[in-house]
């Protein structure tokens, strides 16, 4: 499962890994209403919970926060990110982080990839007939990254590898 976390819209994608085949299960968003701090994060904790409650993912791969222009936005998003932990460590699941730059690379081969380019390739990889919308395809994408990379259901030993950007090396 990925998990692309936001305070107004947290995204969700889960992936089935068999061999090297990577088959799309489900993905969607959990949006927030406005209001106070502590009732959003309330609904991501919740929504995500239930969502891993139906699919029973193995293992979660969230996005790591950027640091952005503006502080306060930064910290908001970090909370929405820890709603987000929260709901998978309840449910005593093994959690792997990425920045973007590392999504980025793993899906698209670019780090500096455009969101359109990230939702073309994610539904070019999962065989899909249409686009998922940006926040599930976001999250999508790390599950995609998890699944080929280091710590994922890929297996591939990395340690001792080092990551700069956004590759192995």
């Amino acid at each position: 499962m990925g998990i692309d976390p936001g305070l107004r819209v947290t995204g969700f994608g889960i992936v089935e890994k068999k061999g090297s085949i990577l088959t799309y299960i489900g993905s969607g968003c959990i949006r927030t209403a406005p209001g106070p701090l502590a009732l959003r994060l309330k609904t991501i904790l919740e929504g995500l919970a239930e969502i891993i409650s139906y699919y029973q993912p193995m293992q979660v791969a969230i996005e790591k926060v950027f640091v952005n222009v503006n502080p306060q936005s930064t910290l908001l998003l970090g909370q929405a990110r820890g709603a987000a932990l929260c709901a998978a460590v309840l449910k005593d699941l093994p959690v792997s982080e990425y920045t973007a730059l590392q999504v980025k690379q793993a899906v698209v081969g670019n780090g500096h990839a455009q969101k359109e380019q990230v939702q073309a390739m994610v539904k070019r990889l999962l065989q899909l007939t249409g686009s998922p919308g940006a926040d599930a395809s976001d999250a999508l994408a790390c599950a995609i990254c998890h699944a080929h990379g280091g710590q994922g259901l890929g297996k591939l030993a990395t340690a001792g590898y080092r990551v700069r950007r956004g590759r192995l090396i």
